[in-house]
Protein backbone atom coordinates (compact mmCIF):
# COMPACT_ATOMS: atom_id res chain seq x y z
CA UNK A 1 0.00 0.00 0.00
CA UNK A 2 1.43 3.37 -1.04
CA UNK A 3 0.69 6.84 0.28
CA UNK A 4 -0.27 7.94 -3.23
CA UNK A 5 -2.94 5.23 -3.36
CA UNK A 6 -4.45 6.62 -0.17
CA UNK A 7 -4.39 10.14 -1.61
CA UNK A 8 -6.19 8.96 -4.75
CA UNK A 9 -8.76 7.06 -2.68
CA UNK A 10 -9.46 10.13 -0.51
CA UNK A 11 -9.88 12.30 -3.62
CA UNK A 12 -12.52 9.93 -5.01
CA UNK A 13 -14.22 9.61 -1.60
CA UNK A 14 -14.45 13.41 -1.32
CA UNK A 15 -15.57 14.10 -4.88
CA UNK A 16 -17.68 10.96 -5.42
CA UNK A 17 -16.66 11.24 -9.04
CA UNK A 18 -13.58 9.71 -10.69
CA UNK A 19 -13.25 12.47 -13.29
CA UNK A 20 -13.27 15.31 -10.74
CA UNK A 21 -10.97 13.35 -8.43
CA UNK A 22 -8.46 12.86 -11.27
CA UNK A 23 -8.46 16.62 -11.95
CA UNK A 24 -7.95 17.32 -8.24
CA UNK A 25 -4.83 15.11 -7.96
CA UNK A 26 -3.57 16.01 -11.46
CA UNK A 27 -3.54 12.54 -13.04
CA UNK A 28 -5.44 10.98 -15.92
CA UNK A 29 -8.63 9.21 -14.91
CA UNK A 30 -7.45 5.79 -16.05
CA UNK A 31 -4.38 5.97 -13.78
CA UNK A 32 -6.51 6.98 -10.81
CA UNK A 33 -9.05 4.20 -11.44
CA UNK A 34 -6.26 1.65 -11.77
CA UNK A 35 -4.66 2.79 -8.52
CA UNK A 36 -7.94 2.61 -6.58
CA UNK A 37 -8.69 -0.83 -8.07
CA UNK A 38 -5.24 -2.09 -7.04
CA UNK A 39 -5.83 -0.78 -3.51
CA UNK A 40 -9.14 -2.65 -3.32
CA UNK A 41 -7.46 -5.88 -4.45
CA UNK A 42 -4.72 -5.44 -1.83
CA UNK A 43 -7.30 -4.93 0.90
CA UNK A 44 -9.58 -7.68 -0.36
CA UNK A 45 -12.72 -5.51 -0.21
CA UNK A 46 -14.62 -3.09 -2.42
CA UNK A 47 -14.27 0.50 -1.19
CA UNK A 48 -16.84 1.91 -3.62
CA UNK A 49 -20.17 0.80 -5.00
CA UNK A 50 -20.01 1.82 -8.65
CA UNK A 51 -22.96 2.43 -10.96
CA UNK A 52 -23.56 4.45 -14.11
CA UNK A 53 -25.47 7.11 -12.17
CA UNK A 54 -23.21 7.55 -9.13
CA UNK A 55 -20.64 6.00 -6.87
CA UNK A 56 -20.90 5.55 -3.12
CA UNK A 57 -18.59 4.42 -0.36
CA UNK A 58 -19.23 0.92 0.93
CA UNK A 59 -19.27 0.40 4.73
CA UNK A 60 -15.68 -0.81 4.42
CA UNK A 61 -14.84 2.33 2.44
CA UNK A 62 -16.37 4.56 5.12
CA UNK A 63 -14.26 2.89 7.80
CA UNK A 64 -11.10 2.96 5.68
CA UNK A 65 -11.53 6.64 4.77
CA UNK A 66 -11.11 7.88 8.35
CA UNK A 67 -7.92 5.89 8.86
CA UNK A 68 -6.55 6.91 5.44
CA UNK A 69 -7.11 10.58 6.25
CA UNK A 70 -5.20 10.27 9.50
CA UNK A 71 -2.29 8.54 7.75
CA UNK A 72 -2.07 11.21 5.05
CA UNK A 73 -2.30 14.00 7.63
CA UNK A 74 0.41 12.42 9.81
CA UNK A 75 2.69 11.97 6.81
CA UNK A 76 2.24 15.61 5.85
CA UNK A 77 2.99 16.78 9.40
CA UNK A 78 6.13 14.64 9.45
CA UNK A 79 7.35 16.12 6.17
CA UNK A 80 6.54 19.68 7.24
CA UNK A 81 8.40 19.20 10.53
CA UNK A 82 11.63 18.49 8.62
CA UNK A 83 11.15 21.56 6.46
CA UNK A 84 10.63 23.61 9.61
CA UNK A 85 13.78 22.07 11.11
CA UNK A 86 15.73 23.11 8.01
CA UNK A 87 14.53 26.69 8.54
CA UNK A 88 12.31 27.04 5.47
CA UNK A 89 8.55 27.04 5.93
CA UNK A 90 7.02 24.90 3.18
CA UNK A 91 4.42 22.22 2.62
CA UNK A 92 0.73 22.41 1.75
CA UNK A 93 -2.13 24.04 3.63
CA UNK A 94 -5.60 22.81 2.65
CA UNK A 95 -8.34 25.33 3.39
CA UNK A 96 -12.10 24.82 3.28
CA UNK A 97 -13.50 27.69 1.24
CA UNK A 98 -16.84 29.51 0.89
CA UNK A 99 -18.88 30.60 -2.11
CA UNK A 100 -18.63 34.15 -0.71
CA UNK A 101 -16.34 35.70 1.89
CA UNK A 102 -18.51 38.78 2.24
CA UNK A 103 -16.40 41.80 3.14
CA UNK A 104 -13.42 39.71 4.27
CA UNK A 105 -10.59 40.27 1.81
CA UNK A 106 -9.37 36.68 1.83
CA UNK A 107 -7.49 36.93 -1.52
CA UNK A 108 -5.41 39.79 -0.08
CA UNK A 109 -4.53 37.72 3.00
CA UNK A 110 -3.59 34.69 0.92
CA UNK A 111 -1.49 36.86 -1.39
CA UNK A 112 0.35 38.37 1.56
CA UNK A 113 0.98 34.89 2.98
CA UNK A 114 2.29 33.65 -0.38
CA UNK A 115 4.73 36.55 -0.68
CA UNK A 116 6.03 35.88 2.83
CA UNK A 117 6.16 32.08 2.49
CA UNK A 118 6.55 31.34 -1.23
CA UNK A 119 7.31 27.64 -0.72
CA UNK A 120 3.95 26.92 0.94
CA UNK A 121 1.19 25.75 -1.38
CA UNK A 122 -2.37 26.78 -0.49
CA UNK A 123 -5.21 24.59 -1.73
CA UNK A 124 -8.80 25.88 -1.45
CA UNK A 125 -11.53 23.24 -1.22
CA UNK A 126 -15.17 24.17 -1.89
CA UNK A 127 -17.81 21.69 -0.71
CA UNK A 128 -20.96 21.35 -2.86
CA UNK A 129 -22.87 20.74 0.38
CA UNK A 130 -21.98 24.06 2.01
CA UNK A 131 -19.31 24.71 4.61
CA UNK A 132 -20.49 22.50 7.49
CA UNK A 133 -18.85 19.32 6.04
CA UNK A 134 -15.54 21.18 6.44
CA UNK A 135 -15.81 20.55 10.19
CA UNK A 136 -15.73 16.78 9.71
CA UNK A 137 -12.74 17.20 7.41
CA UNK A 138 -10.94 19.30 10.04
CA UNK A 139 -11.61 16.60 12.66
CA UNK A 140 -10.40 13.88 10.28
CA UNK A 141 -7.28 15.81 9.31
CA UNK A 142 -8.02 16.18 5.59
CA UNK A 143 -8.35 19.97 5.97
CA UNK A 144 -6.07 22.25 7.97
CA UNK A 145 -8.32 25.31 8.21
CA UNK A 146 -11.82 26.17 7.06
CA UNK A 147 -14.07 29.18 6.68
CA UNK A 148 -17.48 28.28 8.10
CA UNK A 149 -20.64 30.17 7.15
CA UNK A 150 -23.24 30.52 9.93
CA UNK A 151 -22.41 27.24 11.73
CA UNK A 152 -25.29 25.34 13.30
CA UNK A 153 -22.97 23.48 15.68
CA UNK A 154 -19.62 23.95 17.41
CA UNK A 155 -17.96 20.53 17.72
CA UNK A 156 -15.66 19.83 20.64
CA UNK A 157 -12.01 19.61 19.69
CA UNK A 158 -12.32 22.21 16.91
CA UNK A 159 -11.33 25.81 17.57
CA UNK A 160 -13.95 28.16 16.09
CA UNK A 161 -13.08 31.87 15.88
CA UNK A 162 -15.55 34.52 14.74
CA UNK A 163 -14.01 36.51 11.88
CA UNK A 164 -16.79 38.84 10.77
CA UNK A 165 -20.51 39.52 10.83
CA UNK A 166 -22.53 41.58 8.39
CA UNK A 167 -26.22 42.23 7.64
CA UNK A 168 -28.10 40.56 4.82
CA UNK A 169 -30.01 42.79 2.38
CA UNK A 170 -33.09 42.06 0.30
CA UNK A 171 -32.09 42.41 -3.38
CA UNK A 172 -34.56 43.07 -6.18
CA UNK A 173 -35.01 44.87 -9.50
CA UNK A 174 -35.53 48.68 -9.37
CA UNK A 175 -39.13 48.19 -10.58
CA UNK A 176 -40.03 45.81 -7.75
CA UNK A 177 -42.93 46.91 -5.53
CA UNK A 178 -40.60 47.19 -2.48
CA UNK A 179 -37.57 48.67 -4.25
CA UNK A 180 -38.00 52.20 -2.93
CA UNK A 181 -38.49 51.25 0.70
CA UNK A 182 -35.89 52.28 3.29
CA UNK A 183 -36.39 49.08 5.26
CA UNK A 184 -38.43 45.90 4.86
CA UNK A 185 -39.86 43.52 7.44
CA UNK A 186 -39.65 39.76 6.92
CA UNK A 187 -43.44 39.38 7.01
CA UNK A 188 -43.70 41.59 3.92
CA UNK A 189 -41.64 39.00 2.00
CA UNK A 190 -43.83 35.99 2.74
CA UNK A 191 -44.96 35.64 -0.89
CA UNK A 192 -41.66 36.46 -2.62
CA UNK A 193 -40.26 33.89 -5.06
CA UNK A 194 -36.69 33.67 -3.79
CA UNK A 195 -33.47 32.64 -5.50
CA UNK A 196 -31.24 30.85 -3.01
CA UNK A 197 -28.35 28.51 -2.43
CA UNK A 198 -28.95 24.85 -1.48
CA UNK A 199 -30.48 24.26 1.94
CA UNK A 200 -27.16 23.21 3.52
CA UNK A 201 -25.53 26.60 2.85
CA UNK A 202 -25.17 28.96 5.83
CA UNK A 203 -26.21 31.95 3.69
CA UNK A 204 -29.58 30.33 3.13
CA UNK A 205 -29.88 28.94 6.64
CA UNK A 206 -29.70 32.35 8.34
CA UNK A 207 -32.45 33.66 6.06
CA UNK A 208 -34.73 30.68 6.57
CA UNK A 209 -34.19 30.83 10.34
CA UNK A 210 -35.37 34.46 10.27
CA UNK A 211 -38.48 33.49 8.30
CA UNK A 212 -39.21 30.66 10.75
CA UNK A 213 -38.80 33.01 13.72
CA UNK A 214 -41.41 35.29 12.11
CA UNK A 215 -43.83 32.36 11.77
CA UNK A 216 -43.64 32.04 7.97
CA UNK A 217 -41.81 29.86 5.44
CA UNK A 218 -39.38 31.18 2.85
CA UNK A 219 -40.47 30.36 -0.73
CA UNK A 220 -37.18 29.45 -2.41
CA UNK A 221 -38.36 28.71 -5.94
CA UNK A 222 -34.93 28.72 -7.60
CA UNK A 223 -32.06 26.85 -5.96
CA UNK A 224 -28.53 26.79 -7.34
CA UNK A 225 -24.97 26.60 -5.98
CA UNK A 226 -23.79 29.56 -8.06
CA UNK A 227 -21.84 32.71 -7.29
CA UNK A 228 -23.53 36.05 -6.71
CA UNK A 229 -22.64 37.24 -10.22
CA UNK A 230 -24.83 34.53 -11.76
CA UNK A 231 -27.49 34.92 -9.07
CA UNK A 232 -27.73 38.67 -9.70
CA UNK A 233 -28.36 37.98 -13.40
CA UNK A 234 -31.28 35.76 -12.44
CA UNK A 235 -32.72 38.64 -10.41
CA UNK A 236 -32.11 41.11 -13.25
CA UNK A 237 -34.03 38.86 -15.65
CA UNK A 238 -37.05 38.73 -13.37
CA UNK A 239 -36.81 35.16 -12.09
CA UNK A 240 -37.13 36.24 -8.48
CA UNK A 241 -35.53 38.15 -5.62
CA UNK A 242 -32.86 37.13 -3.13
CA UNK A 243 -30.86 37.96 -0.03
CA UNK A 244 -27.19 38.97 -0.14
CA UNK A 245 -24.63 40.12 2.41
CA UNK A 246 -24.35 43.91 2.32
CA UNK A 247 -20.85 43.81 0.82
CA UNK A 248 -21.90 41.53 -2.06
CA UNK A 249 -25.09 43.50 -2.72
CA UNK A 250 -23.01 46.67 -3.20
CA UNK A 251 -21.33 45.07 -6.24
CA UNK A 252 -24.53 45.20 -8.32
CA UNK A 253 -25.61 48.85 -8.78
CA UNK A 254 -28.27 47.89 -11.34
CA UNK A 255 -30.23 46.15 -8.57
CA UNK A 256 -31.82 47.62 -5.48
CA UNK A 257 -30.55 46.41 -2.06
CA UNK A 258 -32.88 47.16 0.85
CA UNK A 259 -31.97 46.71 4.54
CA UNK A 260 -34.12 44.44 6.69
CA UNK A 261 -35.83 45.21 9.97
CA UNK A 262 -34.92 43.48 12.18
CA UNK A 263 -31.49 42.71 10.72
CA UNK A 264 -30.51 39.24 9.55
CA UNK A 265 -26.85 38.87 10.52
CA UNK A 266 -24.52 36.50 8.64
CA UNK A 267 -21.41 35.34 10.55
CA UNK A 268 -18.19 33.79 9.22
CA UNK A 269 -15.92 31.69 11.45
CA UNK A 270 -12.44 30.25 11.03
CA UNK A 271 -12.25 26.60 12.11
CA UNK A 272 -9.03 24.77 12.94
CA UNK A 273 -7.84 21.75 14.85
CA UNK A 274 -5.77 21.79 18.02
CA UNK A 275 -2.05 22.74 18.04
CA UNK A 276 -0.98 19.09 17.70
CA UNK A 277 -3.02 18.76 14.47
CA UNK A 278 -1.67 21.84 12.74
CA UNK A 279 1.45 22.10 10.65
CA UNK A 280 3.69 25.15 11.13
CA UNK A 281 2.49 26.55 7.80
CA UNK A 282 -1.19 26.12 8.73
CA UNK A 283 -0.59 27.78 12.10
CA UNK A 284 1.07 30.78 10.39
CA UNK A 285 -1.77 31.15 7.91
CA UNK A 286 -4.37 30.94 10.70
CA UNK A 287 -2.48 33.64 12.59
CA UNK A 288 -2.53 35.94 9.55
CA UNK A 289 -6.25 35.34 8.87
CA UNK A 290 -7.17 36.08 12.49
CA UNK A 291 -5.02 39.22 12.50
CA UNK A 292 -6.85 40.48 9.40
CA UNK A 293 -10.31 40.08 10.97
CA UNK A 294 -12.00 43.33 11.98
CA UNK A 295 -12.10 44.17 15.67
CA UNK A 296 -15.52 44.39 17.36
CA UNK A 297 -17.31 47.50 16.10
CA UNK A 298 -14.95 47.86 13.14
CA UNK A 299 -16.22 47.30 9.61
CA UNK A 300 -14.33 44.73 7.48
CA UNK A 301 -12.29 46.03 4.59
CA UNK A 302 -14.23 45.50 1.38
CA UNK A 303 -12.79 43.31 -1.34
CA UNK A 304 -11.82 44.94 -4.59
CA UNK A 305 -14.06 44.06 -7.50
Amino acid sequence: MELRQLEYFIAVADEMNFSRAAQRVHVVQSALSTSVGKLERELGVELFNRSRQQIKLTPAGELFREHARRIIHSARLAKDSINDYLGELSGTVEVGSLISFGALDVPRVLGEFHRTYPFVQIMLRLSPAGSMPHLSAIAAGSLDLAFISAPDRFPTGIDMRLLAEEPMFFVCRPDHRLAQRDRIGILELAHENLIGFPAEFGLRRVVENAFTAAGITARTRYEAAVNYGVASSLVQHGLGTMFMPASDASRFPDLRAVPLQPEIVWPIYLAMGGPAQMSPAAAKLAELILASAPRPGQQPTSQST
